[in-house]
């Protein structure tokens, strides 16, 4: 992986995933440089530095997008706020729940988030899907008519935007495949400004999704599947083996035992996504003492769960992925055994995208799941 800011792993993801999100690599340099000082005093000590630098290059990027939208440059306009975008979802990621900057650069990121599908990519909107009384915010990405449709679900500390700054969901729409881009309970804007938490029964708030997916004219009911990355690649297969409506699985990275990865992270064995880490997972799951939560934790995981998958399953995971051991993608792909279509996917040190989620090789995993997921709609046809 590409390490800017050398021994400063969770700072590094950062970067890595800015620019393989369409980040350049000449305007993160610039915001970095004046930072690199304060990524030598640890990930948690420098987050404020980071927010200050990012924030000034995303201040930058959004002024040249406001002049040129007022010039009628409409695609560069565009442009510029899906990077100011980009960048701001990134170093809001890095701060901790308590800091009072956090909130402020997330509202900040969704309105620059609307003016780039508005000018950038007309074919993504904001939707609202009905959820025990309340609902989950999320992006749609429409393929066209009756077109088969992927529930593409985070982890535990990326957002929405994320997912729109990574271009999965436009690689699926190349290949004729609609995508929802969910903050489910615990995740971006739903645990933001909802204070929705996450929960161990993911069918639940997937199976919403798929309610409201149905009613879509645009949308065929019989070809919905589910995509999660990160701690994603447990919601997604506990949610296709408890949600029977779900014709297809990818576990994007094997977040099989997400409960024995926390006790490890206790004994500071493996990295951390984020600054501030414990502080952030308490806050994501809705507990206050960490005593109780890791007991709680050892409840997050997929043995006697992915037996009940009985839909393709593709897991896709890093050889070298420094946050969830290889071995749990050979466990879920083992267990595995009611799928009629199961795949193990290990991406190496030599083709790249070998650590957590392919991050450091991007694209070439989004775009192996998306012709997976193409391949298997156009053989399972409409159920």
């Amino acid at each position: 992986m590409f390490e800017y800011f050398p021994g400063n792993y969770v700072w590094n993801l950062g970067v890595v995933a800015a620019l393989n999100s369409g980040g350049l690599i000449d305007e993160i340099d610039r915001a970095c440089r004046p930072i690199r000082d304060a990524a030598a005093r640890g990930s948690d000590a420098g987050t404020p530095d980071f927010l200050r630098a990012w924030t000034a290059l995303t201040d930058q990027l959004a002024g040249q997008a406001e002049e040129a939208e007022k010039a009628g440059h409409s695609r560069t306009a565009g442009e510029l706020y899906f990077r100011a975008t980009n960048y701001l979802c990134q170093a809001e990621r890095m701060l901790a729940r308590s800091d009072p900057n956090r909130l402020p650069a997330y509202r900040r990121v969704l309105d620059l988030a609307r003016k780039s599908f508005a000018l950038r990519d007309p074919g993504v909107s904001r939707v609202a899907i009905p959820y025990e009384g309340t609902t989950l915010p999320a992006y749609f990405s429409s393929a066209g008519p009756s077109a088969p449709v992927v529930v593409l679900v985070n982890g535990l500390d990326s957002t929405k935007e994320h997912m729109y700054g990574s271009g999965h969901w436009r690689e699926l729409a190349a290949r004729g495949v609609s995508c929802l881009m969910l903050d489910q309970p615990g995740t971006g804007e739903a645990l933001r400004l909802q204070g929705l938490t996450a929960r161990i029964d993911a069918e639940a708030w997937a199976g919403a999704a798929v309610d409201w997916l149905g009613t879509r004219s645009d949308v065929d009911p019989g070809r919905i599947g589910i995509v999660g990355w990160s701690l994603g690649g447990y919601y997604a297969p506990r949610a296709a083996a408890f949600e029977k409506r779900f014709a297809l699985c990818v576990a994007w990275g094997a977040n099989h035992d997400w409960g024995a990865v926390q006790r490890r992270r206790l004994e500071r064995e493996g990295e951390r996504p984020v600054p501030h880490y414990w502080e952030h997972v308490l806050w994501v799951w809705g507990h206050d003492d960490l005593d109780t939560f890791i007991e709680f934790a050892d409840g997050v995981h997929l043995d006697g769960v992915v037996e009940k998958i009985t839909v393709p399953f593709l897991i896709a995971h890093g050889e070298h992925d420094r946050q969830i051991p290889l071995e749990y993608a050979h466990r879920s792909y083992e267990q595995a055994v009611n799928s009629p279509r199961r795949e193990l996917r290990v991406f190496t040190a030599e083709e790249g995208a070998t650590e957590h989620i392919g991050l450091d090789h991007l694209p070439h995993v989004s775009t192996y799941i998306a012709d997976w997921v193409a391949d298997t709609f156009a053989a399972t046809g409409s159920r």
